[in-house]
């Protein structure tokens, strides 16, 4: 097989997506995407910017249909979309017509008109044609670019449905708290349902209540794609959350505890998604019964230079683990953590995602860091901890921190802030724990 379809599983009047005016068909969105295809601008590179999912899909397909290469910043902020920019030549922005990014080429979707009578041919993409660059968060450094061949977002795609046993008939739309321009966004909530005939609810909506209406929003059972953060704002409230069919998280490391409340409030198994920018998605697991990781199907561990990669027949070449991972002889893995979140104090040693689990525990806490500052800001290791705890004191955090972790990675100094400056997806860009470690020094971590 040289090419795929764009889309797959659907009738041509079944419902592709549900936008906040209504349903839009199959056979519409083939008809958007052409008329979008012959309006883009001769380009090789777009930084597709549109906040409807919907419409971010068109444009996406539209620019495979013109061969361009759609860009998958880690951020919005314009500083960074005219770094990207200025890094790949003649990029334009697709945009909302009131929202231009100055500075760069700003081009708007045409509007759509009525609805098309005749059926619309599906284009086939070539699998090898690369189809988007996507970031790397920054989390630990300076993001890096990984292009995504159209092979590679098919079979991701088309594994994790089989994985869960994904059809039309079981699962009936997607609704999702991730951004779409993210890595796990892309795949769950755009490629997954397209190549399973489900219903893309449009929309990205963040608190609980929103939350629960857009699963109401689409009849049936539908899979509730989000992250730990929106997890936990979720079972905190009072909001009476609707019943989703399953629970699909990603993007940082999800708690047996967290899960187990999860699954009472949504009525839902929870499910659990490990990947990294570099190779997507690679393995599952449920998150109430195990620690271990079932890669999927396709996917190869193997060894490199004494660390593990992931092997797959859409991957040009191995790609080595971020994490540091153990490899069970059933060919399940766990992940012991990063190789930059070991912390050595005094012979001692433990790993930062173990600290902040254990601060999350502590009463009070409803969200909060440890940070290692750089090697050359100081002669001695010390662990900075940043807190989200209204109502606490720092005497009473440090006292709680006391029965449960080495006195030697006690944080110096502890802040409480109000809020920690995540991004759309939970994760804390290292750079902008930084900027709240120097804010907080000067006197002022309101300013986040």
């Amino acid at each position: 097989m040289l090419d795929a379809p764009l889309i797959g599983l659907y009738r041509p009047y079944d419902v592709l997506a549900w936008e906040t005016d209504g349903p839009r068909t199959a056979n519409e969105f083939l008809a958007h995407v052409a008329d979008a295809a012959d309006s883009l601008p001769d380009r090789p590179t777009v930084l597709n910017l549109l906040s409807s999912r919907y419409e971010f899909l068109v444009g996406f397909a539209a620019a495979m249909v013109r061969r361009q290469v759609t860009l998958l910043p880690q951020s919005r902020a314009p500083q960074t979309l005219r770094l990207i920019a200025a890094d790949h030549n003649e990029s334009y922005c697709l945009t909302h017509r009131n929202e231009p990014v100055k500075g760069l080429e700003s081009v708007t979707l045409p509007q759509a008109v009525g609805h098309p009578r005749l059926q619309v041919k599906t284009p086939r993409i070539p699998l090898n044609q690369v189809v988007a660059i996507a970031f790397t968060s920054g989390s630990t450094g300076q993001p890096t670019p990984n292009q995504k061949t159209w092979e590679a977002l098919v079979s991701v795609a088309r594994a994790i449905g089989s994985r869960f046993g994904i059809t039309a008939g079981t699962c009936q739309g997607v609704v999702a708290t991730v951004p779409h321009q993210h890595m796990f966004g892309l795949e769950a909530s755009l490629m997954l349902p397209i190549q399973h005939g489900l219903t893309i609810h449009a929309g990205r909506p963040l608190f609980p209540e929103d939350i629960r209406d857009a699963l109401q929003e689409i009849p049936g059972n539908s899979m509730f794609v989000t992250t730990p953060l929106h997890l936990r704002a979720c079972t905190r409230g009072a909001v009476q959350l609707h019943k989703a069919g399953m629970i699909l998280s990603a993007t940082s490391p999800l708690t047996r505890e967290l899960a187990h409340e999860a699954e009472k409030r949504f009525q839902a198994p929870v499910y659990e998604i490990f990947g990294f920018a570099e190779a997507g998605s690679v393995a599952s697991r449920r998150t109430v019964e195990t620690d271990d990781w079932q890669p999927l199907d396709g996917v190869e561990l193997v060894e490199d230079n004494l660390n593990w990669a992931v092997r797959a027949d859409y991957l040009p070449r191995p790609v080595r683990f971020p994490d540091r991972i153990s490899l069970s002889r059933q060919r399940t893995f766990q992940v012991l953590g990063r190789v930059e979140d070991q912390v050595n104090i005094a012979g001692h040693r433990v790993s930062i995602g173990d600290l902040n689990r254990k601060l999350l525990q502590i009463e009070g806490v409803q969200d909060g860091v440890f940070f290692l500052p750089d090697a050359d800001e100081g002669p001695v290791t010390r662990l900075t901890v940043f807190v989200v705890a209204p109502g606490k004191t720092e005497a009473e955090i440090q006292q709680a921190l006391r029965t449960c972790i080495d006195p030697v990675f006690l944080p110096r100094p502890l802040l409480l802030v109000p809020r920690l400056p995540r991004n759309e997806t939970g994760k804390l860009p290292r750079a902008a724990l930084r900027q709240l470690a120097e804010r907080c020094l000067r006197g002022s971590p309101h300013d986040v």
